[in-house]
C-alpha cells in the first residue's frame, strides 16, 4: 500500500503530456502555460522525491506499526463507516500539515519547493521537496486511536492522486455546490497565489471545508500571480530544494539574540523582529 501512488506515475506523465500539447493547439493569452527549464525541474524534483521517499518509506511504515501496536485500539476495516471516518480524519491531517508547512519556517522550508514555480500546470504538482519528514507528525493520532497503517498509507496516496489534478488552468470553476465542498483546480490557483489577498489560503487537500471553517478560505478573484512573494532565480533542482534551509540559517547565525533566532525558527517565512517591522 505505500506504493499505490506510484502506480499512478504513467497517468500523471501522460495527462501532464496532454496539457502540455494543449497549449501548443488551443492557445490562450491568460494562461500562464509552460517553460521549459520550469517544467524539466518540476520532473526532476519530482523525481528526487520519488527516490527519496522510497528509503524514507520504510522508517515510516516501521514508526507506524509500533504505534499500532502499542495501542490497544482497533478499527475494523471491514466496518463501511471506518472508511468514511478515515476519509475525513485523513483530509483534517492534511489541512493541519499543510497549514503549519506554511506558519512555521522550518516546515515551509521543506513545503517551499511546490510554490517555487512561476507556472501553474500539472508539472507543477510533481514539484515536491526533497525533506518529505515534516508531514510525519499530523497523522500519528490516526495510528493511535487505531486505524491501522496500511490504511493511513491508502489514504494518503488517495489525497495526492485526487490533488495531482488541481494544478491546471485548463479547468475553470466548477458547479457551485461542489466548488462549495470541494478542493477544485480553482481554490487551489489561489493557493499557489503571491497575491497578497492571496496569501496563506485554501490549504485543503480534497476538501474545503476546513477552510471554510477555520477561516483560511479565499475565492478566485483577480487573476492569480503564481510563485513566491520573493522569487528564486533558479532552476538549479538542488538550489530549488534547499535555498529556504540556507536562508533560515544565514537569519539565525545574524540574529543578536536567542530570543530572536527561536523567532526565525518557530515563526512563518514572513516574520521579521519587532524591531526591524517598526
Amino acid at each position: 500500500m505505500t506504493e499505490v501512488l506510484y502506480y499512478a506515475v504513467p497517468f500523471f506523465v501522460l495527462l501532464l503530456v496532454v496539457e502540455a500539447i494543449s497549449f501548443r493547439h488551443i492557445e490562450d493569452d491568460h494562461l500562464v502555460g509552460f517553460e521549459r527549464n520550469d517544467t524539466r525541474t518540476s520532473l526532476t524534483m519530482g523525481t528526487g522525491n520519488v527516490i527519496i521517499n522510497v528509503a524514507w518509506k520504510l522508517l515510516v511504515v516501521a514508526i507506524y506499526a509500533g504505534l499500532y501496536e502499542l495501542t490497544p485500539l482497533r478499527l475494523d476495516p471491514h466496518n463501511p463507516l471506518v472508511w468514511v471516518a478515515l476519509f475525513f480524519a485523513d483530509d483534517l491531517a492534511y489541512y493541519w500539515f499543510h497549514r503549519v508547512s506554511h506558519e512555521n519556517r522550518v516546515f515551509w522550508a521543506s513545503h517551499v519547493v511546490h510554490h517555487s514555480s512561476r507556472h501553474y500546470n500539472l508539472s507543477t504538482a510533481l514539484r515536491q521537496t526533497w525533506v518529505p519528514m515534516t508531514y510525519l507528525p499530523f497523522w500519528l493520532p490516526l495510528l493511535l486511536v487505531g486505524f491501522p497503517p496500511w490504511m493511513v498509507l491508502l489514504a494518503q496516496s488517495w489525497s495526492l492522486i485526487y490533488q495531482f489534478g488541481l494544478h491546471t488552468e485548463r479547468i475553470g470553476r466548477l458547479p457551485r455546490p461542489l466548488e462549495a465542498v470541494l478542493n477544485t483546480p480553482s481554490h487551489h490557483r489561489v493557493h499557489h497565489g503571491a497575491n497578497e489577498q492571496y496569501l496563506d489560503r485554501n490549504y485543503g487537500g480534497i476538501l474545503v471545508i476546513w477552510d471554510r471553517l477555520f477561516g483560511s478560505f479565499e475565492p478566485e478573484g483577480e487573476r492569480v500571480r503564481y510563485g513566491l512573494t520573493t522569487n528564486i532565480e533558479t532552476f538549479h533542482p538542488v538550489r530549488v530544494a534547499f535555498h529556504e534551509y540556507i536562508a533560515l540559517w544565514h537569519d539565525i547565525r545574524r540574529a543578536p539574540s536567542w530570543r530572536e533566532r527561536a523567532g526565525h525558527v518557530w515563526h512563518g517565512p514572513g516574520w521579521k523582529p519587532a524591531e526591524e517591522e517598526a
